[in-house]
Parts: structure tokens; sequence; C-alpha cells
């Protein structure tokens, strides 16, 4: 029985998955299946890391908010609490920058949450 290489479509596909396995290490960037194979693990890999990304970033501005508050002898579930009771809708991201960049400000919400 004769070999014989696969048509031109599949040359195309394999072509497309060494194009964008490009800079993957080893027989990853070298070989077509395992190229598909580990750029289908990638992308599951960088959209799980796109979510956890976000997660990260809220522990960090809630970190920033407690540590601004505790500095005014307050908690931080309350001072949230108080800010959603009077009204006052910032959210995590805002009140984080505002805590880490602009004491003055973050003063001035502390001392309304306070009374």
């Amino acid at each position: 029985m004769i070999r014989i290489t696969r048509g031109n479509i599949n040359s195309k596909k394999h072509k497309k998955y060494l194009h964008l396995a490009k800079g993957y290490v080893g027989a990853n960037s070298r070989l077509s299946t395992l190229a598909m194979e580990q750029f289908i693990q990638s992308g599951k890999f960088s959209y799980t890391g796109r979510k956890l990304k976000k997660r990260d970033y809220r522990c960090i501005w809630i970190y920033r908010i407690n540590a601004a508050v505790r500095a005014h002898n307050l908690n931080y579930s309350k001072f949230m609490g108080t800010l959603h009771k009077k009204n006052i809708f910032l959210n995590r991201k805002s009140l984080a920058y505002i805590a880490f960049h602009d004491s003055k400000s973050f003063n001035v919400i502390a001392r309304l949450i306070k009374n």
C-alpha cells in the first residue's frame, strides 16, 4: 500500500496550528498534532487565567480598603454596609483607588460613615 500525503486542506490546517503555536517549547511548536493540542490547552488556561485575574484584583481592592478603614478604627464589613445604607454607591475598585492615591478624599468618606 502506498502512503499518500494529505491534500491542500490538511496542510493548511497544520500550518495554521504551527503558526499559532509559534514560541512554544520543544515539539509543541514543531509537530502539528502536538501544536494543536497545546494550542487548545493554552486557550483553556488563558481563559481561566483571565477569570482568576479578576478575582485577584478584587482581593487587592478589598485589602486596600480594609487597610485604609482600619486606620480610622472601622471594620471593612461595617464600612461597606454603612456605605450602602447611606446610599453612597462607590464600587470597590474606585474606593481602593481613592484609598491608595487620595487619602484626603478617603478621610472625608470615612468621616461620613462614622457620623
